[in-house]
């Protein structure tokens, strides 16, 4: 006969130590379940187009990710991430982009508003173009965040925004040390270093890039740039003050447009040349002083700024169709010194009961171009002067603009902005053509966004904007060449925008 009470006696001690075991095993996974501190992992995508942050569903921003993640071949390229922007290039690769957006050809910049560490890029009264916005002296592994916008809507935006713009900012470290060096075809050589060590309580961000290229071209483009920055960042209170230099230098030969019947002929291949001494030179250089902190209970953030520009620029369109001897070749020729300072004071308050920001703003900016100039020349030696001009052309903006959250599903930005320019030329070549003429223009915005539901909103937009004209245009009284008299441009040229948006 059985006798069960040993038996569950013996499963009650084996339950006893089994139960002992697996509580000491479980104690020992939470202690080393405990003892791991998982790192945090943030997923983002390449654009912030979410609902609720922005104005406009046409205004957007992307960061430093997207620039790693996609080869770039020339630093304007940084700017066909603004979707529906297209940045082409002719005349060499020193040479400033060609901007296309919303079916408008912006040239070289002339209607879109581009700042790089809160300076301006766009220039004006230059030797090539009005607006000439030059991309080269950019380093793309040191930008961090771009702040884009189409339409002439916002009141912190001036001369050159009619069609949109970007502002392009420093990246704010990086993450770790950059040696890189790169060999492709058609000559492509291009070596970088960077870093953002630690100094002091402060943070300094250092990056120096060399550069090669010859493309596919019969007489080698030859394109030698070679960029440098130096940055230092250091705590103020609950703000931050930065000091940041850079300089850039680069020199090209440019395969330019030609003749199809050359072409045809058999006289030059695809990727000939009528005239190789084609081509040009620029330099950048520039200090500037940014400081964010508190002030008498809102934020301020302001940028002072120096830079120097030069460029040289040989081109060749028509070769001897006007001079059977020495040909055609002409140089433009700008050199000129930009002295500026930007700011924002931004403060949170109520309007009639509703969540309200405030924003008051400034732009100062003097040119001063001594001097700019077009020149005859052959082999890009001048030969005569056809005209040049030293400039002062001066400007001050000022702006307010007010966003109020009437509802949780509505909200209003309403801007002013008032800018008064000065010309004054003095004409070496043609003394007839000095002169110096004032002008002033009010820009009024508004922008209401809709938000019916929580992962849709709607917005309308209107604005008024403006660029501003060549001095030398609106001062001239007879043509250099001819000799006849001539109109004057609109010292600053008015434009509309409108438009009906949808995110969702």
């Amino acid at each position: 006969m059985l006798r069960l009470p040993p038996v569950r006696n013996g499963l009650r001690r084996a339950l006893a130590v089994s139960t002992t075991v697996l509580g000491a095993e479980l104690a020992s996974a939470e202690t080393t379940l405990a003892a791991v501190q998982l790192d945090t992992v943030e997923v983002s995508g390449h654009y912030d187009n979410s609902v609720g942050s922005s104005d406009a569903a046409s205004q957007g921003v992307f960061g430093q990710q997207l620039i790693e993640e996609r080869p770039l071949l020339r630093p304007g390229q940084v700017l066909e991430y603004v979707p529906g922007l297209v940045a082409t290039q002719h005349s060499g690769s020193g040479k400033a982009n060609q901007y296309f957006l919303r079916g408008f050809n912006l040239d070289h910049g002339t209607d879109f508003a581009t700042r790089f560490a809160g300076m301006p890029v766009n220039v004006r009264t230059h030797a090539h173009g009005q607006g000439y916005a030059d991309l080269n002296f950019i380093i793309p592994e040191l930008v961090g965040n771009v702040d884009y916008f189409k339409g002439p809507y916002y009141a912190s935006v001036g001369d050159f925004g009619s069609a949109g713009g970007a502002n392009m900012h420093l990246t704010s470290g990086l993450k770790e040390n950059l040696a890189l060096a790169t060999m492709g075809d058609y000559g492509y050589e291009r070596g970088l270093i960077a870093g953002s060590p630690k100094l002091g309580d402060g943070q300094l961000t250092y990056g120096l890039e060399l550069m090669h290229s010859d493309g596919p071209w019969q007489v080698p483009e030859n394109y030698r740039k070679a960029s440098g920055l130096l940055r230092h960042a250091v705590p103020l209170g609950d703000g931050q003050l930065a000091l940041t230099a850079m300089a850039y230098a680069g020199n090209w030969n440019s395969t330019d447009q030609v003749a199809q019947r050359a072409i045809n002929e058999g006289l030059i291949g695809r990727f000939g040349t009528l005239n190789a001494s084609d081509g040009g030179a620029s330099q950048r250089s520039s200090v500037s002083l940014d400081c964010a902190a508190p002030l008498a209970g809102a934020q301020l953030q302001t940028t002072a700024y120096w830079f120097r520009y030069r460029l040289n620029l040989f081109s060749d369109f028509t070769y001897f169709l006007n001079d059977p001897v020495n040909g055609d070749q002409f140089e433009q020729a700008d050199n000129r010194n930009v002295f500026g300072w930007n700011g924002a004071w931004n403060r949170a308050l109520e309007l009639f009961g509703q969540a309200s920001d405030n924003t008051l703003g400034f732009e100062f900016r003097q040119d001063r171009i001594a001097p700019v100039g077009i020149h005859a020349t052959r082999q890009r030696e001048r030969l005569s002067t056809v005209r040049e001009d030293d400039v002062v052309e001066g400007s001050l903006g000022l702006y307010a603009q007010n966003d109020t959250r009437w509802a949780p599903w509505f909200r209003s930005v309403a801007g002013l902005r008032y800018d008064a320019y000065r010309f004054d030329v003095t004409a070496l070549s043609n003394p007839v053509n000095s002169g110096n003429v004032s002008a002033g223009i009010w820009s009024p915005k508004l922008s209401l966004a809709f938000r019916p539901w929580a992962r849709t909103e709607y917005f309308v937009n209107a604005g008024y904007g403006f660029h501003s004209n060549d001095a030398r245009g609106v001062t001239i009284k007879v043509d250099p060449v001819s000799g006849e008299p001539v109109a004057p441009a609109t010292p600053l040229a008015r434009s509309k925008g409108a438009e009906l948006g949808l995110r969702t």
